[in-house]
């Protein structure tokens, strides 16, 4: 057993020193892109970083740990921030949802629900009756939900954050969306965790071209 320990051990550090050497090697238009004209960004200062997902998506399901340990640890000049998105119309539901719980001041209470029972188990919630009544099993005002569900301020949002995504030409999930200059997938960067990696190299290379 301390042997199969001490080859994971070394495992992560080989691992550790292999993303520390290829840092400097990551390439615009090959592990990330960058815009021909940015889109903007929900706050004029720091620098934002937007997580573009689907509720519903295996991938970004097993990227959330790995962003939310990410986000926990993000510098304070970071602002992270989430964008559902809407590719499909069958994800316009869960987008919807995301901003009337928002709206509520209770997406904490049903964020990782949604994503179990979505991208986890697969279950079928996709209007705004199954979805106000799952939430309602998790301690949301089912009325309340639905009426900000279907109104005009969660509706604006969807817009504002579908004309968003079309404007970074993001066409699937998850892809990370830096600063509104750059974006970044797993398919560009190699896999989830360098996906990451290339949003801590982006990061770095806006503070320095903010001094």
């Amino acid at each position: 057993m301390f042997r199969a320990l001490r080859s994971v051990g070394l495992f992560l550090v080989a691992l550790a020193v292999f993303g520390q050497a290829n840092a400097a090697d990551w390439q615009e238009g090959t592990h990330y892109k960058k815009l021909d004209t940015p889109v903007r960004t929900d706050t004029d200062s720091g620098i934002e970083v937007a997580e573009v997902f689907w509720y519903g998506c295996p991938h970004c399901y097993n990227f959330k740990p790995l962003a939310e340990s990410w986000e926990a640890k993000a510098p304070d000049d970071v602002n992270y921030v989430r964008i559902p998105a809407a590719l499909g119309r069958s994800w316009v539901p869960h987008a919807q949802a995301f901003y009337a719980l928002e709206a509520m001041n209770s997406l904490d209470k049903v964020h990782d629900a949604l994503f179990e029972a979505l991208a986890g188990q697969r279950r079928p919630l996709n209007d705004g009756e199954s979805l106000a009544n799952f939430v309602a099993d998790h301690g949301v005002d089912r009325e309340e939900f639905l009426n900000n569900f279907n109104s005009f301020g969660v509706n604006a949002r969807m817009q504002q954050a579908q004309s968003k995504i079309r404007g970074a030409r993001i066409t699937g999930t998850p892809t990370m969306l830096v600063n509104g200059k750059y974006t970044v997938s797993a398919s560009m960067a190699g896999s989830l965790e360098a996906t990451l990696a290339v949003v801590d190299y982006l990061v770095e290379k806006e503070r320095s071209a903010a001094k």
